[in-house]
């Protein structure tokens, strides 16, 4: 038998035997949504800086009135809470990356990705609840 003929053989690799990692299209689903919320965030929080600060006096009328009257609206509502939630879950979502991308021991990552979420979680659930719940007619 000739060198040519020999059949080719691969040698053991020499770290150990890791199981096969689990197929998920989370990742993928992940890198669509912060492409999709990113640009969907540009669109309102330029519109929400050109409201407040260059249209009808700029950031000098803002105060409570003014935010109980926009707020009174279903429509500004829906734009602050889309606004809110999209910018929450897009930087939660690029942070979560940082972390898993940074973060060498397992122990480490699972406790800042816990702390994440749970800052995350917080700062949503807060601020929708505030969204939902104000009143204008304190005092």
């Amino acid at each position: 038998m000739t060198t040519i003929d020999a059949p080719l053989s691969v040698d053991k690799p020499r770290s150990p035997h890791r199981p096969a990692a689990r197929r998920s299209n989370f990742e993928l689903y992940s890198w669509l949504f912060m492409r999709l919320s990113g640009v969907l965030l540009l669109f309102l929080v330029l519109g929400h800086m050109l409201i407040m600060l260059f249209l009808d006096g700029g950031v000098h009328r803002v105060n409570f009135a003014f935010v109980a009257g926009r707020w009174a609206s279903p429509f500004w509502q829906f734009w602050d809470l889309t606004m809110l939630w999209l910018a929450g879950l897009h930087g939660g979502n690029g942070l979560r990356t940082v972390i898993n991308d940074y973060s060498r021991k397992d122990a480490t990552r699972f406790w800042l990705k816990m702390l994440l979420y749970v800052s995350v979680l917080l700062t949503v659930g807060l601020g929708t609840f505030v969204l939902f719940t104000f009143d204008p007619n304190i005092g």
